[in-house]
Parts: structure tokens; sequence; C-alpha cells
């Protein structure tokens, strides 16, 4: 006893670094605070990585943009160049045909809308003149008009814009982006038809990197891509075919002129949830403003409205099914996310884009198996109380 109660200065020290060992010094990044601000960092990194990608996206949109466009497109039209090919065409002569299909369809959209309206600008014109003047006249009316001298500066400093080098200026950009423009569809063109010609095996080629699970998700991913964007474009085209040609009757019923050209925008802004319905039907209805007056016009927002009630409560759920599973509150922020990157382009694929992106989460760990963290929860069994009545 007296040997251990002369040295206890050992056991005390193995007592010491043993609790050292089993309850470390509490570090700075280890408190709530600590776990803050690694987050905070690496959601700064993210959103660098993002903005910095952005911004690689957007100086070559020349490529990238093209590239995006005929993916969708080969997404849409590729089982029709499957079918031709299974019917014994050979494969040259079946990504023709439907590259051929394609391009006149486009082509034909664009001719009537531009045709059109040459064919009826001096009326239209005419028309607009004169129903600037009624509204003029009308709005004088008003206690709270502005004075005439006002206007007259405001008409005045318009035609000095118009004949100045400014506007010359934005004149030649205009043709810039019409070169622009050519190019791009030519460039698409030729990448749709490699897309449609070999789009599988490029595919493969893509995924030779991968193995085992991996490739397992990567073939996933590149399915739902292409059954998202494909099952996207042909339901929007045959919601907006229908909505274009009811619009089409009732402006030929009411004889409002330019029927045809406006029927080809609404099919084209279609394309453009809630917000491209809507866009087509003020357009619409502007021009029955000018053209037949107000009582028709209110006729023909009446018809847009009916047509969209027909197109979002029946046909949509019918043509599009599942493949756009997108919140309305979802659908108008990307819209506005993608309008500010890149304008009306970013407009139009906003949408497919992140209905692709949610499609893939959907797979991201089998068939029918979400990622963790995007798995609906359930719901706990409501725990009864006295009475018979629920906690919930």
């Amino acid at each position: 006893m007296g040997l251990f109660s002369r040295h206890p200065a050992p056991r005390d020290a193995v007592n010491s670094v043993a609790q050292a060992v089993e309850t470390p010094p509490r570090s700075l990044w280890a408190d709530g605070f600590g776990r803050l601000a690694v987050r905070a960092v690496q959601i700064i990194v993210v959103v660098l990585l993002l903005a910095g990608l952005i911004w690689g996206i957007q100086q070559v949109t020349l490529v990238i943009i093209p590239l995006v466009l005929a993916l969708i497109f080969a997404s849409a039209f590729g089982p029709v160049t499957m079918w031709l090919r299974r019917k014994g065409v050979p494969a040259v002569i079946a990504t023709l045909l439907t590259l051929l299909a394609v391009v006149v369809v486009l082509a034909g959209l664009g001719w009537l809308v531009v045709n059109s309206v040459i064919n009826r600008w001096d009326y239209l014109s005419s028309q607009a003149v004169q129903g600037f003047q009624k509204a003029q006249d009308w709005y004088h009316t008003l206690p709270f008009a502005v004075p005439q001298e006002q206007v007259n500066e405001a008409i005045e400093g318009i035609k000095t814009f118009v004949t100045s080098a400014q506007f010359g200026t934005a004149a030649a950009t205009s043709v810039g982006a019409i070169a622009s423009f050519v190019t791009g569809f030519v460039l698409m063109v030729v990448i749709l038809f490699f897309f449609l010609k070999d789009g599988p095996r490029m595919w493969e080629f893509v995924l030779r990197p991968f193995h085992g699970s991996h490739y397992d998700r990567a073939r996933r991913i590149g399915d739902k891509t292409v059954t998202v964007l494909g099952s996207y474009m042909r339901g929007t085209a045959s919601v907006a075919a229908v909505d274009a040609i009811g619009i089409y009757i009732g402006l030929l019923i009411l004889q409002v002129p330019l029927a045809l050209p406006l029927a080809v925008l609404v099919f084209l802004l279609a394309f453009i949830p809630i917000v491209g319905a809507v866009t087509a039907g003020i357009l619409a209805a502007l021009v029955a403003l000018v053209t037949n007056g107000p009582i028709v016009a209110l006729i023909v927002v009446g018809v847009v409205v009916l047509v969209n009630q027909l197109e979002g409560n029946f046909l949509q759920p019918v043509l599009m099914g599942r493949t756009m599973k997108l919140h309305s509150f979802v659908v108008l922020v990307v819209l506005a996310g993608g309008t500010a990157i890149g304008g009306i382009l970013g407009t139009l694929l906003a949408v497919p884009l992140t209905a692709v992106v949610w499609g893939i989460i959907t797979v991201w760990n089998g068939p029918e198996e979400p990622a963790e963290w995007a798995r609906r929860k359930k719901r706990r069994n409501p725990v009864p109380l006295a009475g018979g009545e629920s906690s919930d």
C-alpha cells in the first residue's frame, strides 16, 4: 500500500492522457458556427463554378445553342428515323428524309409569318395609324391627359432617333444578328444530321470511360434525357397545333386580318409555358383592336381564354402525361432565370432543360429510384388521442 501511495503521479498521467484521447479539444470548425461557415464556403464554391460555366457557355453560344437545339429536335424526330430504318430504308436516306422534314417545317412556319405580314403591311399600317389617332382623341377627353405639346415632343424624339446614327448602328447590329442566326441554323442542321444518323453510337463512345454502376447510371441519364426532350417537343407541338387551329378559326369568323400569321405565332409562342399563351392573346387582341374595334378585341380575348382553358384542363394532361411534372411556380422561376441569362432562347430552353434535370434526379439510383434527398417522405401514422381524436 505504501508503494502505491508514494508514487501516484504515473497513474494520474495515464488517466489524463486517456481522457485527452477520448475527448479531444473542440475545434472552431466543429461547433454550429463552424459548420455554418463550412457550408457557406461550399455554397460559394458551387455558385462560382456555376457562374463560370454560364459565362463559358455565353462565350460560345454560336456553338452551344445549335448543339442543344439539335439534341432537342433529334430527341423529337429520332423515332421517325428509327421507324424508316426498320422499314428497310438506308440510314443515310432515312436521316436525310427526316432532316428535310424538319427544315421544311421550320422554313414553312417562318415563310408563312413573313409573307403574310408583307402582303398585308400597307393595310395593317394604315389601320394602325387610324387606331392610334382614335386612341389619341379618346385619351385627350380624359381629365388627366398629357398636354399635346408633350406628346408632339415625344413623337419628334422618336423621329430623331430613327433618323440618327444611333439607329443606323442598331440596324447594323440587327444585320449582324441575322448573319449569326443563319450561321447557327446551318450548324444546327449539320449537327442534327449526325445526331439522327449516329446518335446511339456517339453516346456509346461518350460512355466508354464509365464502368459498372457508373455506366448503368450514365445510360439511365442518357435515356431519360432523350425521353423527356422528345416527349416535351411532341406533346408541346400537339398542344400548340390545337391552340393555333382554334384561335385561327376564331379570328377567321371575326374577320380579323393576319389570322394566319397570328395563328403561326400562337403555335410558336406555345413552346413558352404560361407566358407564351398570354403573349399570343395580347398580340391577337391588339391586332383586332386596331383593325376591328374594341368589341371584336374583347371577343378575341374570350376566344383565347377559352382555348387556353381547353389546353390546360384537357389537352396537356393527355398529351404531355408525366413528362412535365413541374410546379407552376418552378416554371415561372426558371422562365425568369432563362430570360435573364439567355434572352429569348433562354426562355425557350429553360423549361425543357429543367424538366431534364428533374428527370435525371428521378432515375439517379435506379429506373424508378430517385436520389436519396429527392425521395418522397412517408407520413408518420397519427397518434390516436383520447376520445378517438388524432394528434395530426
